[in-house]
């Protein structure tokens, strides 16, 4: 892989291209002051101070008596007690509170390259909805995943020259609260040709889809062919569209091939070589019984950038389940 491709997979390069055919959407440049903050781990968790009084966490009950545990008398001479004032970002608190209304008043944030899901729980609706920017902070602040945006993002490169981008965005993304996860599809190219599409949330049996399988899989294809293949530069990638109520079909990422994207109800190793060389065919796949539902992969890390590789923490899981499901199957009480 190399860093051009996944430098195509940032929000603020494609999303221009495919502004037409996506969901709504505003970028914002974010200050390098800020990337700090966020790269900031030493000391309390700080919510940058609101311009607006905007609290991300509005239901909190505050207990005085604790609070007071924290106070440093005023005469101390130790600078070293005194607490660190939250920080304050006006200007980009501004611009996000604008995007925000401009958007319909609620959004769910995404770096150059993935979203905070990790960290919906930490949220006042338990997902990534927000309507302020205290809320996006906060969202974004507790993610652990977060940190593959801001630290490692061309890890997987083959001609890796930096470990992060220059530059950090912030892209503010409409909220539909009429989103259907079974109706989302992850579609792998290779070699600029369409190989195969799988349900993107596979932790479910959605029967809907045995009935749509064969028109969606037109729909799809017919969409990829006027809209991404000639448009999208890399020769080797993945995209994530939105089927919508009406059949209109919307884009909502782009991923690098390989490396930390999952394959979902496919293999790299199908993906690569057995489908590669069927021409013109394209595998659609869908979790068609209830028994072929995923539970594994509802992990709260976002899907694109679970870290599988050999010695990772999944790796050794998923090496686990396969003994202990060997064990199972080899045990006398498995053939009762």
């Amino acid at each position: 892989m190399k860093e051009e491709e996944v430098k195509r997979c940032q929000i603020q390069e494609w999303y221009p291209k495919f502004r037409s055919v996506s969901i709504k959407t505003e970028i914002k440049e974010l200050p390098e002051s800020f990337v700090e903050y966020l790269l900031d781990d030493e000391g309390p968790f700080l919510l940058p101070e609101s311009i607006t009084g905007e609290d991300a966490l509005p239901q909190r009950v505050h207990n005085p008596e604790e609070e007071d545990d924290f106070q440093v008398p005023e005469d101390s001479e130790d600078e070293s007690e005194q607490p660190s004032p939250p920080p304050c970002f006006p200007e980009l608190e501004l611009v996000v509170k604008q995007s925000i209304e401009t958007l319909g008043g609620a959004i769910f944030p995404k770096l150059n390259w993935s979203s905070p899901k990790d960290a919906a729980w930490i949220s006042t609706t338990g997902n990534l909805k927000c309507t302020s920017f205290s809320e996006i902070v906060l969202l974004i602040k507790s993610s652990e995943t977060l940190t593959h945006d801001l630290c490692h993002a061309f890890d997987s490169c083959d001609d890796k020259t930096s470990s992060r981008p220059s530059t950090f965005y912030l892209a503010l993304r409409k909220w539909y609260p009429s989103f259907h996860p079974e109706m989302e599809f992850r579609c792998f190219v290779r070699h600029r040709l369409l190989v195969g599409i799988s349900q993107r949330e596979v932790t479910s049996f959605y029967p809907v889809l045995l009935e749509k399988k064969e028109d969606l899989e037109i729909s799809i294809q017919e969409f990829f062919i006027e809209n991404v293949q000639e448009v999208f530069e890399s020769e080797n990638y993945t995209f994530d569209v939105y089927v919508t109520k009406d059949g209109r079909i919307k884009i909502i990422d782009f991923n690098p091939w390989g490396a930390f994207t999952l394959p979902l109800l496919f293999s790299w190793k199908e993906l690569e070589s057995d489908l590669a060389d069927n021409g013109d065919f394209v595998q659609f796949r869908i979790i068609d019984t209830r028994c072929g539902v995923r539970p594994g992969l509802k992990t709260a890390v976002p899907y694109d950038y679970l870290d599988t590789s050999p010695g990772s923490g999944w790796d050794q899981f998923m090496r686990n389940a396969d003994e202990e499901l060997r064990m199972q199957s080899e045990s006398p009480e498995a053939g009762a």
